[in-house]
């Protein structure tokens, strides 16, 4: 049963959908699906043209929006909005340590969750669409991850779309896990270097908090285990709008006197392990890896392995000289597994799905090669999250894709440029310049 009510500007209704678990089954398991239907206070009633909204990731629940935040305002101008739950996160059946036991051990955990990608999130979209909007192709507006969904809508149901509108999603169609993180490293080191300029003074506070790590163990609050490499991967803070500025604070006070010297303070482990969790989005470390996958060679800890050919990031030998401690980016180690409560319980389901074989294809180069959907993708110039070249090669294989290539956003242009994002892509997909 669905219910609605009122936000300043917008009614809103929870919408509820029941799916196959595995759509290669669709008389077996089912599992639940979550969706926010948003709408204009003053469109409420008309018979309006839907948008689907899916959220980056792998692993977060939709963006809950007060009012017409953000690209939201912009969208309800002309569109009723579906805000989707992507199976597995936010009410969308979730899948955490809590729930996943009820799956059984680590190997039928990892099973359950091969589950979990692009192709399965898709045929949920198409399953859902025709209870939601009658049968009518709907808009698609994909950021990040949401974007590689997009694409593989593209490559596996085109006929479920009328546009489709990427920020930051456009995926490699070939590149292996390796390939993207032996992309993804330089990139990382780029970030770091334009930090360390803008604020210098965070050379030496980056290093000090570094090098009390590796003398000391520290024990956030919530259990986690701060150590130097954990540390650095508060980094994955660069590639946001506001990331640098907030790295920056984060640092600046990290320390207080104690009667036994020098202390991390309770203030900075209170953030710290805000940032650092994954217990509200342990999809995320779960399926990241795997979202790359499209062959029969288990992804195997591909950003643990590859980072061994960049030795700049060790922060034990960086530390033996005096040149910059690198912070790392987005990226899942195994350590995480360890450090971590919220993981803990999962490792042996998440070292099962490194070993995972025989992942299927998530796009079809043939059928993209012919597509006839409107599509625009925003691509941000250098972006820490997704390659640009791989970006950018994908934008020509994809026919008639129309790219806004811009150094004016970082990876959640969607969210800082809000309408303004939205309406380019909206009038490129149109053709309108």
């Amino acid at each position: 049963m669905s219910v609605s009510y009122r936000q300043p500007g917008v009614v809103l209704t929870d919408r509820r959908f029941s799916v196959p678990l595995d759509h290669h089954d669709p008389v077996g398991e089912r599992i639940e699906l979550y969706g926010r239907e948003v709408v204009a206070s003053d469109k409420a009633g008309q018979d309006l043209p839907w948008l689907l909204y899916l959220q980056g990731g792998p692993g977060f629940g939709a963006n809950r929006f007060v009012g017409r935040q953000a690209w939201l305002g912009r969208a309800l101008k002309e569109y009723r909005v579906l805000l989707l739950d992507q199976r597995g996160t936010g009410a969308s059946t979730p899948a955490n340590r809590q729930t996943l036991p009820l799956r059984g051990g680590p190997a039928q955990q990892a099973d359950h969750l091969a589950r979990f990608r692009a192709d399965s999130i898709v045929r949920d979209c198409e399953a859902i669409r025709r209870e939601v909007t009658g049968g009518a192709p709907w808009t698609v507006l994909g950021q990040s991850f949401g974007g590689f969904c997009a694409v593989t809508y593209l490559s596996f149901a085109p006929e479920g779309l009328s546009t489709v509108l990427i920020t930051g999603g456009l995926p490699s169609l070939d590149a292996s896990p390796d390939d993207v993180y032996r992309a993804a490293y330089p990139r990382i080191e780029r970030k770091v270097a334009a930090h360390y300029a803008r604020y210098p003074q965070d050379v030496e506070r980056a290093r000090r908090i570094a090098e009390h790590l590796l003398q000391h163990e520290v024990v956030l609050p919530n259990g986690y285990r701060l150590t130097v490499e954990a540390f650095q991967s508060l980094g994955i803070m660069l590639g946001r709008s506001d990331g640098s500025h907030r790295l920056h604070f984060l640092l600046e006070d990290a320390f207080v006197r104690t009667p036994q010297g020098p202390a991390l303070s309770d203030a900075f482990q209170e953030e710290v392990q805000g940032l650092l969790s994954y217990a509200g989005h342990p999809l995320y470390a779960l399926l990241h890896e795997a979202i790359y996958g499209q062959d029969p060679n288990p992804t195997d800890w591909a950003a643990e392995r590859v980072r061994a050919g960049f030795p700049q990031f060790d922060a034990a030998k960086t530390l033996t000289g005096d040149g910059p401690l690198l912070f790392t980016g987005e990226s899942v180690h195994p350590w995480m597994f360890e450090n971590d409560p919220a993981l803990r319980p999962l490792r042996e389901t998440a070292e099962d799905l490194a070993r995972e074989r025989g992942w299927e294809p998530l796009y079809d180069p043939d059928r993209l090669a012919v597509n006839e959907v409107p599509v625009a993708a925003a691509v941000y110039h250098d972006d820490m999250y997704v390659d640009t070249a791989h970006s950018l090669r994908t934008a020509r294989a994809v026919r008639g894709l129309r790219t806004w290539v811009t150094d004016e956003f970082e990876h959640d242009g969607v969210r800082a440029g809000g309408p303004r994002v939205l309406d380019r892509l909206l009038a490129l997909a149109r053709d309108e310049e």
